[in-house]
């Protein structure tokens, strides 16, 4: 095909092909197409005997009418004995200096961030930042930056089996283009062309016991819990509020009414960045009102053994599962939130009532707020009525305790044998 013959309708319809293949545009503008249907131009002459080259962009972000222009100025760089590639490196050094560097301008976004992420969620974007993203692309003019060199950046990650990390990366470096997009340093974001071209992360599973018997005993064996007094009422209370295990952790004095049976949680803890109110059952309030009198001169409803500055450590609830004879694949802190969903869709409470009380952020904005001011009771009415769904699975598994010592003793001459959750305890 001819270079005059290739039209914009060539480019839009030029498939993706096993090997990678060229399309010869003129004026040594080659259009280069991937097999994973990626398209970018390229710029190859000869100058002083060499063969050289460089990238023009992506299309579509760079047009062919636009690609052919930037061809043109090459051309006439070349008649005037100059090296295109020299004349582009020099304006890229200008822009250097300018301070629209990537890294420049993801440290003005990380900047602005600091006030709306929380500590936790701060320190993993500045590891991936500084330790996957920097290396590679922190020195980069930002409105140079193509989709081909991100996509192997990201491949790179991805290619180590760290597919959720590589999604992320991408997330992040998505961000920070919308940015420089806003403020005017950047024309396209060139993530967008990559989706899809990463391995997707498999869906975490957080393991969770729903079964109702398995959940009776599971209360039991937490109330006969032997540490700390604040990490067993942290795992009483875990089932009852179904808050994310890091809203439960960090949860302060201050937001909680013990009178008025309310906790809100303020937006900056949250994930979804919106407060969130729990209703307290009345199970949730006398647990609370005895660990006041352990932990309620400090700030934290669970502080930090040796440090009341400080939450309880984010892995504490999971180990006191394991204390507790839990396996990993059999029961989590998360799981918790999973459990309660389960139960309450299974006893017919509203799907919107359990989505809203989880604080899963509703697509529709509208309806979400109508949610939050309106279905407050219903909740109230939920909480109350699952805690003591609760209460009722832990008496029967008292009752089947029972039972089973008495078949026990008869069985073997009026000799003990050991409660379910005495054997975990073992």
């Amino acid at each position: 095909m001819g270079a005059k013959t290739v039209t914009a309708k060539t480019i839009e319809n030029a498939k993706p092909q096993e090997r990678p293949y060229k399309i010869g545009c003129g004026n040594r503008l080659l259009l280069v197409v991937t097999p994973e249907g990626g398209k970018y131009w390229r710029l190859k002459y000869r100058h002083n005997g060499k063969e050289r080259g460089y990238s023009l962009g992506t299309y579509p972000a760079v047009s062919l009418a636009l690609a052919r222009q930037k061809a043109a100025e090459a051309a006439g760089l070349l008649r005037n004995g100059v090296d295109p590639a020299d004349a582009r490196r020099e304006q890229q050094a200008e822009t250097v200096a300018q301070g629209d560097t990537f890294k420049a301008i993801a440290e003005e976004w990380l900047g602005q961030q600091a006030r709306k992420l929380s500590a936790a969620t701060l320190s993993k974007a500045r590891w991936v930042f500084n330790d996957l993203i920097y290396p590679s692309i922190g020195d980069r003019p930002i409105g140079e930056l193509t989709a081909p060199e991100l996509l192997k950046l990201l491949r790179e990650i991805d290619d180590k089996g760290m597919h959720e990390t590589a999604q992320r990366t991408r997330a992040r470096i998505s961000q920070v283009m919308r940015y420089a997009i806003a403020t005017g340093r950047a024309e396209r974001d060139p993530t967008q062309d990559l989706r899809g071209a990463l391995t997707a992360p498999k869906p975490v599973h957080h393991a969770a016991i729903t079964e109702p018997t398995k959940v009776g005993q599971l209360l039991l064996d937490i109330d006969a819990y032997s540490g700390e007094p604040s990490t067993q009422a942290a795992l009483r209370l875990a089932p009852l509020l179904f808050v994310r295990p890091g809203e439960l952790r960090a949860a302060e004095w201050s937001e909680i009414d013990l009178d008025a049976g309310e906790w809100r949680i303020p937006e900056e803890r949250m994930k979804m960045k919106r407060r969130h109110i729990v209703p307290l059952s009345k199970q949730a309030v006398a647990i609370l009102r005895e660990l006041h009198r352990l932990t309620g001169r400090g700030k934290y409803v669970f502080p930090a053994l040796g440090n009341s500055d400080r939450p309880m450590s984010e892995n504490t609830i999971n180990n006191a599962l394991r204390r507790l004879g839990y396996a990993k694949t059999e029961m989590t802190g998360h799981g918790f939130r999973t459990m309660a969903s389960t139960l309450l869709n299974e006893q017919d409470y509203s799907p919107d009532v359990i989505e809203l009380q989880l604080a899963h952020l509703d697509r529709n904005k509208v309806r979400a707020a109508y949610n939050h001011s309106e279905r407050l009771p219903q909740r109230r009415q939920m909480m109350q009525a699952y805690a003591d769904y609760l209460d009722g699975l832990k008496a029967a598994a008292i009752a089947a305790e029972k039972k089973q010592r008495a078949s026990g003793a008869q069985a073997a001459g009026g000799s003990c044998s050991k409660t379910a959750s005495q054997v975990r305890a073992a």
